[in-house]
């Protein structure tokens, strides 16, 4: 993410003496990706960051998977994972629930009222989708505000946690990787900038624009991390609160991507899906798909064709407005559809005659392809219609 900025305090020149008013040097920290070979910041500690003083496991939500065997389309509906009763109890970092997962990414979903622990993921990059409700998401960087249709991108190793607001429960579609998350490549110049085709740029992002200090002593921080064995969790106790940082410099930080600024790509005829990118990772892609007009060739089909992702499997999180090509089957907002690679999919019946001539599609969800299988975890097994997979053979939405 080549978009540099800088907040708060740092010297004028990088790994030279930086200090306070009492003439103590701060303690500057490079975080960085790809070893010394890509993206990076440093940021400024009035405190050593390297110092803990004690750590134990930290026992992370079930992250058990199961193959989707026999090989189903199935629909998950994530809104009856977590009732009201429950919102007060648990937070979006230790109540989430495995919903799919591969070597690759693994989507979570969790719904809370309830401030988070401090929490660092060094598996790899998350990107959390706000469904409803809205957060202060407080983090080393600084303070990001997240509300609804808000992605949060949070760069591996950043400290962070969430404080829900408002009077609403906060609802988390979490997108964890195994790698780093990155606008697609065909967006961006070779030096980084987004290019004048990108349906979404610079503009867009909004990061953190000042310090957040705080002064605490023993704080414990959640990591997630990996062994050889798996992805496990460890429960650090820190002398001094992470966030001690007076100014950070550089080009990868935190941010905020509201899906209401994504600018979507239409045509004559259907479009197919990477017109909708937003984002990708190692063997996935992340998209959107907005309200817009429709196609405008005057035999067009507005709705998607059939289609086999021989690759891929193709996950539509439904979170607003209202999904034409789904009508009939049980869909609604807070729905999951599962498409494994290897089986065709497409409208519902009668789906196609009822979109001829519409203008105008009024739908918000967020879509997951994946470029290895996806296995079924706790949540999705939690919360699936049993009936989804049979809706296209008994003309269901006609």
């Amino acid at each position: 993410m080549a978009f540099y900025r800088s907040v708060g305090t740092v010297p004028p020149k990088r790994h030279t003496q930086h200090r306070n008013e009492e003439g103590h040097l701060y303690y500057e920290e490079l975080m960085g990706e790809e070893g010394f070979s890509s993206d990076s910041s440093l940021l400024y500690h009035r405190s050593i960051p390297s110092a803990i003083s004690d750590a134990t496991e930290w026992e992370l939500p079930s992250q058990v998977t199961q193959p989707n065997h026999p090989l189903k389309l199935r629909h998950l509906k994530l809104h009856d994972l977590f009732l009201a009763d429950v919102w007060g109890s648990t937070d979006v970092v230790t109540g989430r629930r495995l919903i799919l997962g591969n070597a690759d990414v693994r989507i979570s979903y969790a719904v809370s009222t309830t401030p988070s622990p401090l929490y660092r993921n060094v598996v790899g990059d998350e990107i959390v989708y706000v469904e409803s409700g809205s957060a202060t998401v407080e983090t080393v960087f600084g303070k990001l505000a997240a509300k609804p249709g808000d992605y949060v991108l949070l760069p591996m190793a950043t400290t962070h946690r969430w404080v829900p607001g408002g009077d609403e429960p906060l609802r988390a579609y979490t997108i964890e990787a195994n790698s780093h998350i990155v606008p697609p490549k065909r967006y961006l110049s070779r030096f980084g900038q987004f290019l004048e085709h990108s349906p979404y740029c610079e503009r867009d992002l909004h990061a953190p624009s000042e310090p957040l200090l705080v002064d605490e002593t023993d704080v414990e921080v959640l990591i997630k991390h990996r062994t050889t064995k798996g992805i496990v969790g460890t429960r650090y106790v820190v002398p001094h609160h992470p966030f001690d940082v007076v100014g950070w410099d550089g080009c990868l930080y935190p941010y905020t991507f509201s899906i209401h600024d994504f600018e979507p790509l239409t045509g004559r005829i259907h479009q197919p899906p990477p017109v909708h990118q937003v984002f990708a990772g190692h063997n996935f892609v992340i998209c959107n798909f907005v309200p817009r007009k429709v196609d405008y060739h005057p035999q067009s089909i507005p709705v998607p064709y059939y289609h086999s992702n021989v690759d891929s499997d193709e996950v539509m999180f439904y979170c607003g407005g209202d999904y034409e090509a789904r009508k009939g089957s049980g869909i609604s907002q807070g729905s999951i559809s599962v498409h494994p690679g290897g089986h065709a999919h497409g409208p519902q019946p009668g789906a196609v005659e009822r979109s001829i001539g519409v203008e105008y599609f009024d739908e918000l969800a967020v879509m997951v392809d994946t470029f290895r299988p996806l296995e079924l975890g706790e949540g999705g097994l939690a919360c699936e219609d049993p009936e989804y997979a049979w809706s296209w053979g008994r003309g269901l939405g006609t």
